[in-house]
């Protein structure tokens, strides 16, 4: 059974540690700083970290790679089209790994950054997604390198995966990206719901996160940009008439820009 923790580093990033009891071996998803993971090995003797996922290639992600694979030799897999310091094996769109003994699909996830990948875990009960910076829990990433439709066309192909999917995210935003949802769709009882329980977690410094897919399509607009609600609110913002999903989340991102 694999046990998945957060690992706190900067201000609101998080390390997501994946660990094997069975085998004391244990693998970590976009290390930004080396710190919290090197802090964790010396408080667990024995522990092996045998294995690095990285997404995408910003400097909170991977700035503790090097410094990692150093101290332990762990592998390091990244995307192959994007330059990830100490990367062994470059992943494409239909790669798999086997990480701790579980298998991963790759799926190439452009908008963030050109070459950003997620990490999905198939499973019957409940499957893992590590998607970086793509999608957030309530939100989705900023389009510093991709189009407003790579993103959206990213975000569907994530959106499509099963209800019960887990996402591990990167960034602790849900709070805030809860409140621009509610400005969304502000009659949403599902989004009103889930800010008074992220709001009660956080004052008691619990984590929000992992979210799960049933939720994500229930509160998060940039997974509603087909609902008439949301197309109606951007109608409205833009007294003009949005044809597609795809030109209502570049609207909504354009938007949440200057939120």
């Amino acid at each position: 059974m694999i046990q998945i923790d957060a690992l706190p580093a900067f201000n609101d990033n998080y390390l997501w540690l994946l660990q094997d009891p069975a085998t004391r071996q244990c693998a970590v998803v976009d290390p930004g700083d080396a710190a919290p993971v090197l802090r964790w090995l010396d408080t667990h003797p024995g522990w092996q970290l045998s294995d690095i996922l990285i997404t995408h290639h910003h400097h909170d992600h991977v700035g503790g790679v090097e410094q990692l694979k150093q101290a332990t030799g762990a592998r390091v897999f990244g995307p192959a089209n994007e330059k990830i310091p100490a990367r062994d094996i470059a992943l494409k769109q239909g790669n798999t790994i086997e990480v701790l003994g579980q298998t991963f699909q790759v799926i190439e996830v452009p908008g963030h950054t050109l070459g950003h990948i997620a990490y999905y875990h198939a499973d019957a009960e409940q499957p893992w997604l590590f998607c970086g910076d793509t999608l957030f829990a309530a939100g989705c990433g900023r389009l510093f390198e991709g189009t407003a439709e790579q993103m959206h066309d990213s975000l569907s192909r994530l959106a499509a995966l099963p209800d019960a999917t887990q996402v591990y995210c990167a960034h602790e935003y849900t709070l805030s990206n809860l409140r621009f949802a509610a400005a969304v769709e502000p009659d949403n009882a599902d989004i009103a719901a889930r800010i008074a329980q992220v709001s009660a977690w956080r004052e008691q410094g619990i984590i929000s996160l992992p979210s799960n897919l049933a939720l994500e399509r229930a509160t998060n607009p940039f997974l509603r940009t087909a609902e008439p609600a949301v197309t109606k609110k951007v109608d409205e913002r833009e007294a003009a008439t949005q044809r597609t999903p795809g030109a209502v989340f570049a609207s909504l991102r354009a938007w949440k820009d200057q939120f």
